[in-house]
């Protein structure tokens, strides 16, 4: 009785299961259709869309929606900051947006978190 589940969507958990018409993971808790088992950003041609679901292209300004911890800074990025000048990537583990923050440097974002200004 093995079956083949997709994985978690939202932390790529292996350990996934049916309940009624919705796939769960019990490690994150997060609940989805198996029609919407593969992630929407992927599906077309490379498209990224932020959190919102406006496209991403290269060059665009975007603002973090939330806070974000930083390791090894005591602050973290707050929500509300502009970043400009953005890079689309193919990310390790989620992050498709190469960028310069000011006071933070360069570093990797997910699309998730952000939203075209």
């Amino acid at each position: 009785m093995i079956e083949n589940l997709p994985p978690c969507p939202e932390c790529s958990s292996a350990y996934t299961y049916e309940m009624g018409a919705f796939l769960v993971c019990p490690e994150c808790g997060h609940e989805w259709a198996p029609t919407a088992a593969e992630p929407a950003g992927d599906s077309e041609d490379g498209v990224i869309k932020d959190a919102v679901g406006n496209v991403l292209a290269d060059g665009d300004t975007v603002t973090v929606i939330k806070t974000l911890k930083v390791k090894g800074h005591p602050t973290g990025i707050k929500a509300g900051t502009k970043v400009r000048n953005i890079r689309l990537v193919e990310g390790v583990a989620g992050h498709d947006i190469d960028c310069k923050i000011d006071g933070f440097g360069a570093m990797q974002l997910k699309s998730s978190v952000v939203k075209k200004a």
